[in-house]
């Protein structure tokens, strides 16, 4: 606005572009659920996630032994080609929604994408000053990898954070997904099959995790829990050693 009280023109309507964002290029193919760019996610709480995971690189590998272009992966998880091809050259940071389409469309476990090349040690420590964490795109919901990435296993173990009032839905995970959580810290409700479960500190609950799922905090505090997932067969990502 000028000095006289005039609004001045471009900024307004739909030519004001969220911050974040990117346009695709007119060339780009469609696909079932565009996801756009995204600055690095905020932590619950505020901040910046503790450590952005490389995801790229383990993107990239999968993709190139299964001789899978970046347009055919697009296709069948419904993440545009612009968005992976900013994730592989470490130029976006995906959400976990995000992840768990890229996941599903390559029939990998979520955490082959976060895995790194090393070869596995007898013994391993995870610092938590250097934990790998991914959020959600409001940075409401954070999942923290407890094992080391790499090698082939039917059991994964997450460390999740809900913001206060915050809510996170799943979608469905491969057949025969079982997810066995624990709350340690605050008061959450989990949905599955259209049933809500209320939970307290101590509690637990497992359920099949083949079908979409919720979680939602309903209390004051930031909750935290502990989930173990467990597959119908072990898995593990091509390319990856065992």
């Amino acid at each position: 606005m000028d000095r006289n009280g005039t609004r001045k023109a471009g900024r307004t309507g739909s030519a004001t572009r969220k911050k974040g964002t990117r346009a695709l290029p007119a060339s780009e193919p469609a696909t079932a659920d565009p996801v756009e760019v995204e600055p690095p996610a905020a932590a619950p709480g505020g901040g910046t996630s503790e450590a952005v995971p490389d995801v790229g690189v383990g993107l990239r590998r999968i993709r190139a032994a299964r001789s899978m272009s970046l347009e055919t992966l697009a296709r069948a998880s419904g993440v545009s080609r612009a968005m992976l091809s900013q994730i592989e050259l470490g130029r976006s940071t995906p959400t976990i929604k995000v992840l768990w389409r890229v996941a599903r469309a390559l029939d990998v476990p979520f955490s082959a994408l976060i895995a790194d090349s090393r070869p596995r040690e007898l013994t391993s420590i995870l610092r938590g000053d250097r934990a790998r964490r991914l959020t959600s795109a409001d940075g409401r919901f954070s999942s923290r990898a407890l094992f080391p990435a790499g090698g082939s296993r039917r059991v994964e173990f997450y460390e999740l954070r809900l913001a206060p009032k915050g809510l996170e839905d799943a979608e469905a995970h491969p057949p025969g997904t079982i997810e066995n959580l624990v709350v340690q810290r605050g008061s959450v409700e989990i949905t599955v099959g259209g049933e809500a479960h209320p939970l307290a500190p101590g509690d637990a609950i497992q359920f099949v995790a083949d079908s979409p799922h919720r979680y939602r905090n309903t209390g004051a505090v930031e909750a935290v829990m502990y989930l173990v997932m467990s597959y119908a067969e072990a898995v593990s990502a091509p390319g990856w050693p065992s």
